[in-house]
């Protein structure tokens, strides 16, 4: 609200660069007021009690994406991706805050903390789970994602310690064959998916259906990772899914 203050008013033209002084001071403070817009502009995050892994209130993208199993009703792994307008130390303060709550237990082993990015690992009750965040211009990106190794366990798919496991599956109309770390696996038409272990590490592999070109890509797993090749109803092969 601006005051009235009656007495002698300035001609008009005056008027006019006084507003103009105003309005360059303004611009001038929010220039130099730049490095403290924290304190001015509170970056203080709230948790959003209907998301379905801890999130702040505040965000400008945020997607939840569950892995689930013909069967099983709890999901296997479920990842949560946000951008959250507010610096890296700030959100990373309340994830530590957020998911300590949650009994969440921080790993010390191979955490990695930077001015640009952070990545976390945890136990949490229901299984590994992991923190990655960095920074955007527009904030700071977060990757969350925790797993369930009971339902991992009962949909067996759960790799040994470890390892990492890989699942083939074919519910085309046609013979399926993966060539992948010197092996040849065949898969008939509606069978059961078979699973093979595989130690941590990037494996070639070649994955088609007779008239069909062969798709070659070239799949990374690590320690604890299912994923997933599958030829679809198509005969097409669809993209590495990670189930685990």
């Amino acid at each position: 609200m601006t005051a009235v203050r009656h007495g002698v008013q300035a001609p008009a033209r005056w008027q006019l660069v006084a507003c103009g002084f105003v309005l360059l001071a303004m611009c001038m403070l929010a220039a130099s007021a730049g490095a403290s817009l924290p304190q001015l502009f509170p970056t203080t995050l709230t948790l959003d009690s209907d998301a379905r892994l801890p999130a702040p209130t505040r965000y400008t993208y945020r997607g939840i994406h569950t892995t689930l199993m013909q069967g099983v009703d709890a999901p296997l792994r479920v990842r949560l991706e946000a951008t959250v307008p507010a610096g890296l130390n700030d959100v990373l303060a309340f994830y530590r805050t957020e998911l300590g709550k949650l009994g969440w237990q921080e790993q010390l082993d191979g955490a990695v903390i930077s001015t640009a990015h952070v990545q976390l690992a945890f136990v949490s009750p229901l299984g590994p789970a992991a923190l990655k965040l960095d920074r955007k211009e527009s904030g700071t990106a977060v990757h969350l994602v925790q797993k369930n190794a009971d339902t991992a366990t009962r949909a067996n798919v759960l790799p040994e310690p470890g390892q990492a496991k890989l699942v083939f599956s074919n519910i085309g109309n046609k013979e399926a064959v993966l060539t992948i770390n010197e092996r040849t696996i065949p898969r008939p038409a509606g069978a059961n998916a078979v699973a093979l272990d595989l130690v941590p590490g990037k494996y070639p592999y070649q994955l088609g259906v007779p008239g069909h070109p062969a798709i070659t890509n070239i799949l990374t797993v690590a320690a604890g990772d299912t994923w997933e090749l599958t030829i679809g109803r198509d005969n097409d092969a669809w993209a590495p899914l990670q189930l685990y």
